[in-house]
């Protein structure tokens, strides 16, 4: 079965387009198909990727019509280096799309329509969510089957996720999602050894998220590479191959192969 796993988070810079990115990195390395699809009107997964600004019509925003024919705007990027990575890619018009949704009979369910009466042939989809609990976080929400949260180790970011978790539960109650999604597990991020505040922090949260029956992944190292390789379009991977943040990965895309349920080895 298709693994299907929203990004969530309700607080900026948390991280999410990040995880996103590297994760299906490391997935094309298991030779794994995927599609990243960028919820955001910011657009930041075109940034991430190295992909030039679309135009309207080659956005997710063009699926999410009534007139939708199937044909998915997928754009490939890393090409030097995989075919195995696709990117439906996100932009202002998707607030447009947002208001929208509210007059639409399936508005909530539209995303999840989509892949089901066309669907795509990838072994993972993430979708990279905005920064808001609204109608497009909804849209991702209804149409994957596993939630992952990125979170600082900051106490602001693990409030705020805690309701996060609660807007999860809450709305896939009320959406009458059968299945429910299945939250993966919380991602720590930006993690700084040296700040007495985060290692209190990552002490204590793997026991509070386990009365939760929530998994706390390793957390993913703070590192100004993150930033330098976004900025020229690249996982890290790419932009820096010996850097050692790169195993901050390791355990959470492991378990993100164990949920595709193939049998398939890692490139080294």
């Amino acid at each position: 079965m298709q693994s299907r796993i929203a990004v969530l988070s309700n607080a900026g810079g948390s991280g999410k387009t990040t995880l996103s990115v590297h994760i299906a990195y490391e997935m094309s390395l298991y030779g794994l198909s995927v599609a990243l699809m960028d919820l955001d009107p910011q657009g930041s997964l075109s940034l991430f990727c190295g992909l030039p600004q679309p135009e309207p019509e080659q956005t997710l925003a063009s699926v999410l019509n009534n007139d939708f024919s199937g044909q998915w705007p997928l754009e490939k990027c890393w090409t030097e280096n995989t075919n195995k990575v696709d990117v439906v890619q996100g932009g202002m018009i998707l607030t447009r799309v947002a208001d929208e949704m509210v007059l639409h009979r399936r508005g909530a369910y539209l995303l999840g329509d989509c892949l089901k009466d066309h669907p795509i042939s990838h072994d993972l989809i993430i979708f990279d969510c905005p920064a808001t609990l609204g109608p497009l976080t909804l849209l991702a929400l209804s149409a994957c089957t596993h939630v992952l949260v990125p979170v600082q180790l900051e106490p602001k970011s693990i409030q705020g996720s805690a309701k996060l978790i609660e807007w999860v539960f809450h709305n896939s109650k009320q959406l009458r999602l059968d299945p429910q999604p299945q939250v993966m597990g919380f991602v720590p991020n930006q993690y700084d050894a040296r700040r007495a505040t985060h290692r209190q922090i990552l002490e204590d949260l793997p026991t509070q998220l386990d009365q939760l029956g929530i998994h706390c992944f390793p957390p993913i190292r703070d590192s100004a590479e993150f930033i330098n390789a976004s900025g020229q379009g690249l996982p890290l991977h790419l932009y820096r191959h010996q850097h050692p943040a790169q195993a901050d990965f390791k355990e959470v895309s492991e378990h993100v192969v164990q949920l595709i349920g193939k049998k398939v080895k890692r490139k080294k």
